[in-house]
């Protein structure tokens, strides 16, 4: 389980770095009139209106690899395996132990009760 909350926190990591560096090399909205009267972007390798096309679609994509490796995390990170009971498959109960042992003996038996009384052991 380590080794997947590893793997999925390096890839979320590389997808945050991706959006930072494909939201840089976008051009704002202002730049299209510059490639307009003939700024060379006519001459690229993706041709007048492919980079952008090409860098709003790989944007696009890695958002939703963040997105989605962000949601892989909230899961992983909620998940809490339940402890194992062992060979038996049930908890073992343990009994409680019985206040007076002696029948004869009463007022053992009253100091016993009196001693786990609720509130007793606050001191006044």
């Amino acid at each position: 389980m380590l080794y997947l909350k590893t793997l999925i926190i390096v890839v979320q990591l590389l997808s945050a770095l991706g959006v930072i560096g494909l939201v840089l090399l976008q051009h704002g909205k202002g730049a299209d009139m510059g490639a307009a009267f003939g700024s060379g972007a006519s001459g690229s390798l993706f041709g007048a209106t492919g980079s952008a096309n090409f860098l709003s679609r790989t944007t696009a994509i890695l958002a939703a690899v963040f997105f989605a490796t962000t949601l892989a995390l909230t899961y992983i990170g909620a998940y809490h395996s339940k402890p194992s009971a062992g060979v038996l498959g049930s908890a073992p109960v343990s009994a409680p132990a019985p206040a007076a042992s002696v029948p004869g003996n009463a007022s053992a038996a009253v100091a016993a009760s009196a001693a786990s009384a609720p509130g007793q052991d606050v001191p006044k």
